[in-house]
């Protein structure tokens, strides 16, 4: 197909920050967590690298403090003797653990590091890849920036997070299982004294975690809200300037701006209770086993090195909770970017092909509407009952008021949109029952937007035909007469273009999408509105290439001016979504009804005037 234009439809709300307002709702946290961790499990072999150094990192960090006070225990405490044999061994085994946990988390991080950017690339591309599968109705009710926020700013949240937290949970869990196995080996009343600080740490987390989770959702949707004005400011800038809206366009800033920053400050406020709370958590539990190792070591002969170990183990078992609670402002974040990124990836994709699902075999243009009906949004009808039969070669002009369905005849055609009922054929086969691909290959299309790529003019024209050599590209421009204003630029057909081309006028970017559906050569061609905007001149000349271009092919024509569509081989009027009248320029004009007031009204005749 030439090209893909499609102008928004249907039930895209506009206006105002109303259009914002969130109706999705969270999922479960545990449920996005799990698809997180299976995202992970494609790189099966990093990600169990990265946990077996973590795993001895860990293990040697738990054996550090059990070392460092058995040092205690060389010191004789009666005699002030020193075991310096021993005193030596255990400080260079010290060193030794040091420098491998240094060793092993570094290459446990880079890892990590390593690994998050693969799940980040995958989770991108499945993305944009979902993106090209979804509907065009998605599109109609979803703002283009917030599907842009979750695309970049959400998945960057989530790598961000896997790349700074996945190693030290795993590591923080592990530290906590092994220093209890070694403080339960070696004192059960100072094991429990540190294991006061876990109810209070439970308490703490749930508690938090319920206000923030919350918030942090919030965050995310409110940072895409802000991204869709953005992007829509911008890109409207001159529509803006143009009916000075600049006050209206900076208050509905101001007003999804002040909503983000009160829902990140409350994010943030709420997370940052956690790390304080935590400190006096810790302290607690230090200063209560500094009194139990001193009972005990006074009272009941528990050796000084066990006291050291367990007041070094009491900051060792609270350090993995401590990191934990630092991370909590960004795991409640990245679960938040986790769920707006799945929920478009759980979006159903377009209608896809069935199993007898068949390729045409050669090039059809015999086109039958039965019976079709559609609707946009449900219970509002756009199209009823159309029925039409077009045979191969045939020029059919759709004329009618605006919204009357005329765009939305060819939409269904194309199969932008799956009809609600009824049929529409192609060489006598269900469009619905031909591949889609081999389907939108027999249609040449310039809708009423177009729609430019960053590039070359040349890489513009041939998107219609990614072959076509230099020679095709600018006879295609040349027909077109696009080549009249290519070969004045400086570059010629190498100027590059940005995606918003504002170098060119609309007359000179319609002649562009033009050429694009000459180099397709396609069976049937499609003309929604193509000379709406270049002057007279100009469309006739396009005309006249025009004609040349539809012979032996099926042409539909949208247009509103009656020197584009009177030569038609049979003009359609479109009326509230029903074929109101059809036949050719002078049989409509005989009939007298609505075509002919159309066409009285947009020649400034009086109805009583003769054709």
């Amino acid at each position: 197909m030439a090209q893909v234009e499609v102008p928004r439809l249907g039930g895209a709300k506009v206006g105002g920050p109303a259009r914002f307002n969130p109706t999705e709702k969270a999922k479960n946290p545990k449920g996005t967590l799990r698809r997180i961790v299976l995202l992970l499990m494609r790189y099966k072999n990093m990600a169990i690298i990265s946990i077996l150094l973590t795993i001895l990192s860990s293990v040697i960090a738990v054996a550090i403090p059990y070392y460092v006070g058995k040092t205690f225990n060389t010191l004789g405490i009666n005699d002030h003797s020193v075991d310096t044999p021993h005193l030596m061994l255990l400080l260079e085994i010290i060193i030794t653990l040091y420098v491998a946990d240094w060793t092993l988390s570094t290459i446990s991080s880079v890892t990590i590091l390593k690994l998050s950017q693969k799940m980040v690339y995958a989770l991108r591309r499945d993305f944009f890849a979902k993106m090209q599968k979804l509907p065009l109705s998605f599109y109609d009710g979803h703002s283009r920036g917030d599907t842009m926020s979750r695309i970049t700013n959400d998945v960057d949240t989530i790598s961000q997070t896997i790349a700074q937290s996945a190693t030290q949970l795993v590591s923080s869990f592990l530290t906590i299982v092994g220093s209890l196995v070694v403080m339960f080996s070696l004192s059960l009343p100072l094991t429990f004294s540190v294991l006061v600080s876990v109810p209070l740490v439970l308490f703490l987390t749930r508690i938090i975690a319920k206000k923030s989770r919350k918030n942090f959702l919030d965050q995310q949707r409110n940072l895409g809200q802000l991204n869709g004005i953005i992007e829509e400011s911008i890109q409207g800038l001159k529509m803006v300037k143009a009916f000075s809206k600049e006050q209206d366009t900076l208050s509905n800033f101001e007003v999804i701006n002040q909503k983000l920053c009160t829902s990140g400050t409350k994010a943030q406020t709420w997370a940052g209770y956690m790390m304080p709370l935590m400190n006096v958590i810790n302290n607690l539990t230090f200063t209560i086993v500094a009194i139990v190792s001193g009972v005990l070591c006074t009272r009941y002969g528990l050796l000084i090195g066990t006291a050291v170990t367990f007041l070094s183990y009491s900051k060792h078992f609270a350090t993995p909770l401590n990191s934990v609670a630092g991370l909590f402002n960004s795991i409640q974040s990245a679960l938040a970017g986790a769920e707006r990124v799945f929920q478009i990836l759980d979006e159903q994709e377009e209608q896809a092909d069935g199993k007898t699902a068949k390729e045409l075999g050669q090039r059809q243009g015999a086109v039958e509407f039965k019976n079709v009906g559609f609707s946009y949004d449900k219970g509002k009808p756009v199209l009823k009952d159309i029925s039409f039969k077009v045979q191969n070669g045939e020029h059919i002009a759709l004329v009618g008021e605006t919204g009357s369905g005329k765009t939305t005849i060819v939409n269904l055609l194309t199969r932008f949109y799956e009809m609600d009922e009824g049929s529409i054929t192609l060489g006598g086969i269900d469009i619905r029952d031909i591949k889609r691909k081999e389907l939108q290959s027999h249609y040449s299309v310039v809708l009423q937007e177009t729609c430019l790529f960053s590039g070359t003019i040349a890489d513009n024209i041939r998107y219609g035909n990614p072959n076509a050599t230099d020679s095709e590209v600018m006879r295609a421009a040349k027909i077109s007469h696009a080549d009249e204003f290519i070969v004045k630029l400086p570059n010629g057909y190498e100027s590059q273009l940005s995606g918003s081309a504002d170098s060119l006028s609309e007359g000179q970017r319609q002649l562009l999408a033009i050429a694009r559906a000459v180099l397709c050569d396609c069976p049937i061609l499609i003309l929604d509105e193509a000379t709406s905007s270049v002057d007279t001149k100009t469309e006739k000349d396009i005309q006249q290439a025009l004609l040349h271009l539809m012979k032996n092919r099926t042409s539909f024509i949208i247009a509103h001016r009656l020197s584009t569509i009177r030569d038609a081989s049979r003009i359609l009027v479109i009326d509230q979504g029903k074929i109101a009248e059809q036949g050719s320029h002078k049989q409509l004009m005989a009939l007298r009804g609505r075509y002919y007031q159309m066409v009285m009204s947009q020649t400034g005749l009086t109805i009583g005037a003769q054709s």
